[in-house]
């Protein structure tokens, strides 16, 4: 006996194949995250579970920032409010989509950080804050942009 054991390479379970959508909640659209996963590249050994998680996370965040907005609208949905056409689909719903997706992306690297961190390991964290600051911009000018305002406020002090 060499007293070496070969433990198996421990693998969350692959995303399911054709999971449903979101469903939203009425008025704005829903959410598909198997469609979600390609466009903003997330790994496929991502568990199908974490993914709808920090999707439902980013479809709250975004309705809650577009609230006020919504109130204001007399469309019966997110799809009916009047929006320039874009590749089958309409300017507002894109914003939204990008909205969803860029908060969703930045939940999942936030939360794939490891506890015990070598000097290699802690660099890359502090790669990742970056990435995560980005995501979250992206996801407020698109949500910004929904709204029709302008991407930064400044006032003279």
């Amino acid at each position: 006996m060499s007293g070496f054991a070969c433990t198996p390479e421990l693998k969350p379970p692959p995303a399911a194949a054709g999971a449903a959508p979101i469903v939203n909640d009425g008025w704005f659209p829903d959410i598909d995250p198997a469609d979600l996963r390609k466009a903003r590249r997330i790994p496929t050994d991502m568990p199908a579970e974490r993914l709808r998680d920090a999707v439902r996370e980013a479809i709250l965040w975004t309705n809650d920032q577009l609230e006020s907005w919504r109130a204001d609208q007399t469309a019966a949905r997110f799809a009916d409010v009047p929006s320039p056409p874009l590749d089958g689909s309409t300017r507002n719903l894109v914003l939204y989509q990008l909205a969803v997706g860029a908060w969703t992306k930045a939940l999942l690297v936030e939360r794939q950080r490891d506890v015990d961190l070598t000097g290699a390991g802690q660099r890359k964290v502090d790669e990742l804050d970056a990435s995560i600051g980005e995501l979250r911009r992206d996801a407020l000018h698109a949500v910004r942009r929904i709204l029709g305002q302008p991407r930064t406020n400044v006032e003279l002090l």
